[in-house]
């Protein structure tokens, strides 16, 4: 009788296919089509002080950031764009409100992109036809922004409240403004800060448009509260396929933003994974402090790049497996810990020498895959029980 394997189950790398969309170029970045979802955030700045705003922008830049919004509020910004877009190493988006004579200044300054809320700009589209043949002589996409804190006049009185059908008419309208100029590198986005009443704009608008989306759950508050409804509104809809460009809203230094965006990514499989540390939260069964180990492992591999998995475990129960399916890990108790690599017990050490063999074993495997060639993909570091 022949025997039949029956393997480990397939695991779906995606949740879903991308949704179609048009691909527009922002700077060296692509966004739409089939180019990766990117991570935006955005300057604190006063942008008229160069010095200080192209300072933030190399933090952000450090941290992943991959497109950058800084505010135009008054001439005095205006006049630092054509600096700071030149100065920057990465993409500079032009943020507009109430003068349209700003988005001229942003074309001419070279920005990456201009984003514009129609509905706070006086007279907005009386200027569409101006706008969209700057914009189309100097190839410089528009974002067009709609915010529920903001929105038209006319569809408030007609909605009665920033409803995604509001949001959508809002943003429809005026890109088919541009495109009857024969503009059409637009990207839309439609932000409220409810992450239920943003989910169900962004389907609406996916399913009415081919043009590419920026994702954004506006004033999400603190860092805690604005992660959760943010992580929650981008997995709906990003899991759903739909969306290209990110920017998390936080009442935190604009690096946070970067961090959480890209974790969210990460989560999603949307972005290739660096070092994941797996833990568990802790239990009564656990005979170690899981808290402090994980504590200990994060802090000795901070900065580590490759994609690496690292377990550690306190129990066991779900110790022993969990350490075996990581790159390394470890299952602990009764005073002493198994050491896992690529799913293997190389040794058993004492609970005090745990966090300093991890460390010691994760960087022979991150300097091996260097060596390989191995710099980034599939993070397998788990803490866990």
């Amino acid at each position: 009788m022949t025997a039949i394997s029956l393997g480990m189950p397939a695991v779906p790398t995606k949740l879903a296919d991308r949704r179609v969309s048009r691909q527009i170029q922002v700077g060296t970045v692509a966004v739409g089509g089939d180019a990766p979802v990117s991570v935006q955030s955005m300057t604190t700045t006063r942008t008229s002080d160069i010095g200080d705003t192209l300072q933030q922008i190399a933090e952000l830049t450090a941290s992943g950031c991959q497109i950058v919004r800084v505010a135009c509020p008054t001439q005095d910004d205006a006049d630092a764009l054509a600096t700071i877009a030149k100065k920057s190493q990465i993409p500079v988006i032009a943020d507009i409100h109430f003068q349209p004579k700003y988005v001229f200044a942003a074309i001419d300054a070279g920005c990456a992109a201009v984003r514009v809320n129609p509905g706070n700009i006086k007279q907005f589209d009386d200027k569409v036809k101006e706008i969209a043949k700057a914009a189309n002589e100097t190839r410089t996409p528009i974002r067009i922004g709609v915010n529920a804190g903001s929105l038209d006049a006319r569809l408030l009185k007609k909605y009665g409240k920033a409803t995604p059908e509001a949001l959508v008419e809002s943003a429809l309208w005026e890109a088919s403004l541009f495109e009857e100029h024969g503009f059409g590198d637009i990207k839309i986005s439609v932000k409220h800060n409810d992450p239920v009443v943003m989910v169900n704009a962004y389907r609406q608008l996916a399913a009415q448009s081919d043009y590419p989306l920026h994702l954004g759950v506006t004033e999400a508050g603190p860092a805690f509260q604005g992660t959760i409804k943010s992580a929650v509104a981008f997995g709906a809809l990003l899991s759903e396929g739909i969306g290209d460009t990110i920017r998390v809203s936080l009442s935190a230094p604009p690096a946070e933003e970067v961090k959480v965006g890209l974790q969210i990514l990460e989560a999603l499989n949307l972005k290739q994974r660096r070092l994941e540390i797996v833990s568990c939260p802790s239990c009564g069964r656990a005979q170690v402090d899981v808290y402090k180990l994980a504590d200990q492992v994060s802090a000795g591999l901070e900065g580590m790049e490759v994609p690496l998995r690292v377990a550690v475990m306190g129990c066991v129960v779900n110790g022993p497996g969990e350490a075996r399916e990581a790159d390394l890990g470890v299952a602990s108790g009764n005073g002493k810990g198994q050491i896992f690599v690529k799913g293997e017990v190389i040794k058993t050490v004492p609970e005090s020498k745990i966090v300093e063999t991890l460390i010691e074993e994760a960087m022979k495997i991150a300097e091996q895959m260097e060596k390989d060639g191995i710099a980034s993909g599939e993070p397998q570091v788990s803490i866990g029980a």
